[in-house]
């Protein structure tokens, strides 16, 4: 079932005019109603009356998150507070947070969204729908929340943390789809298998994962330990929150919502424009939103874009897994290494577990990467020619995949932190 048939199969030109429409409008908004806009714009040389065709949006500066945090915590709203219904920030732990602020229409706005994304995965008004992500500032819960009622979802809003009761509450109400990050859904799967649960105590089909990457194989070892359908969405609170984009059943890239987002792919180093099919970072611009509109805003995520139209019928543009984040992006010997593709590695080799961190140290003028992984049989570290064995094993596997040669180290079951929010996976050595 399509939930808006009339946005999600538009033709290639409609949809572009459609975007031209919105752009233009938003480019007024921002430059008549938000100081730093128009003082940017002025610099730039852009008036909206300079926006002709979708791709004037190029001349438009990049906004970014430092933009965002220097006009803490108000500076960039659009319309009078008011007219403000409800305030988001970022999750991020340093420094200020990104502030962000939603209409009314904004919030009617962003459970549509939703409500086609979770219907193109696969949920219906049939479905009990657990929340796993932690209810507050942080967007991913309540965004989730309202597109799940609007289709007619039973909403279980429990929010993060007491695993145990949340797998009481999932087996005993019948649960049909999750919501957490991809992570969490490991650790319940494993802390399930410990309290003696099995599969067929649950009743899960979908889940709706999302707030942080993860590889194609981690996915794959969700739908093995729950028996689902595993689905990814994105977004950021920046620019909406979930709801960017989302896959279908298919799970052909995530699709994206064109009506409301004008999507680009730059070089990271340049900032020059890229075309469809490379790879490059993410920039969004706003087309709809009152509150807090952005103009091409810098995520930081990498990925590609595909404009085929999609088996499930909808023809809008598709965007891949996120690959990684220009900040995360590790050079480790001159070569650029993302945490996605080492678990992609990780993921694929038995006697260890999902959990791991990956610790950066500085030596002399190089870094160096130790790939720190959990055996899944703790006796195995008393075997000293397996573990020897195991070790190489990931070393070659990580080397043919990098081209470059990583410390591997082999922990304790259970000696990783879990986490019930975003994973960090990365350890920085290099100022200490």
């Amino acid at each position: 079932m399509i939930w808006n048939k009339e946005m999600e199969t538009m033709s290639r030109k409609q949809t572009e005019e459609l975007q031209l429409e919105h752009l233009k409008q938003v480019v007024s908004h921002c430059y008549n109603n938000v100081p730093f806009y128009h003082q940017r714009l002025d610099e730039a040389g852009v008036t909206p009356e300079k926006i002709k065709t979708l791709s004037d949006v190029q001349y438009i500066p990049f906004t970014t998150k430092e933009d965002i945090r220097d006009n803490y915590p108000y500076g960039l709203f659009a319309v009078p507070m008011k007219k403000i219904v409800r305030i988001h920030a970022s999750s991020g732990t340093t420094g200020k947070p990104t502030v962000v602020g939603y209409t009314r229409k904004d919030l009617d706005t962003w459970s549509e969204l939703i409500a086609r994304l979770v219907t193109a995965a696969g949920c219906t008004e049939e479905d009990v729908a657990q929340i796993c992500f932690g209810y507050g500032l942080f967007t991913g819960a309540l965004g989730l929340h309202y597109g799940l009622e609007k289709i007619g979802a039973a909403v279980v809003p429990i929010s993060s943390g007491n695993t145990k009761k949340q797998l009481m509450v999932m087996k005993d109400f019948g649960t049909t789809t999750i919501i957490s990050t991809p992570s969490y859904a490991l650790y319940m799967g494993e802390q399930a298998r410990e309290l003696g649960y099995k599969k067929e105590d649950f009743k899960l089909r979908i889940g709706l994962f999302g707030s942080e990457g993860s590889s194609v194989e981690m996915r794959s070892q969700i739908e093995e330990l729950w028996g689902l359908l595993a689905t990814d969405n994105y977004g950021l609170s920046e620019v909406m929150g979930p709801g960017v984009s989302g896959d279908c059943h298919l799970r052909e890239g995530m699709h994206i919502a064109e009506d409301h987002f004008l999507t680009e792919l730059i070089d990271p180093k340049t900032g020059t424009v890229l075309p469809v099919g490379e790879t490059g970072e993410l920039v969004i611009t706003t087309l709809t939103k009152e509150g807090i509109p952005l103009l091409r805003y810098r995520t930081k995520d990498i990925t590609r874009f595909n404009t085929e139209p999609c088996g499930c019928g909808r023809t809008s543009m598709r965007m891949d897994k996120i690959k990684g984040r220009t900040d995360d992006m590790l050079k480790i010997r001159g070569v650029n290494v993302f945490p996605t593709q080492i678990e992609s590695v990780l993921m694929n080799i038995e006697k260890i577990g999902p959990h791991y961190e990956l610790i950066v140290r500085r030596d002399g003028y190089m870094d160096t990467l130790e790939v720190k992984v959990e055996v899944i049989d703790g006796s195995l570290l008393e075997r000293y020619r397996e573990l020897e064995r195991l070790q190489a094993d990931i070393r070659e596997n990580l080397k043919s995949v990098l081209g470059i040669i990583c410390k591997v180290t082999l922990a304790e079951p259970k000696s990783i932190t879990r986490y019930e929010g975003k994973a960090k996976r990365i350890v920085d050595l290099r100022n200490q």
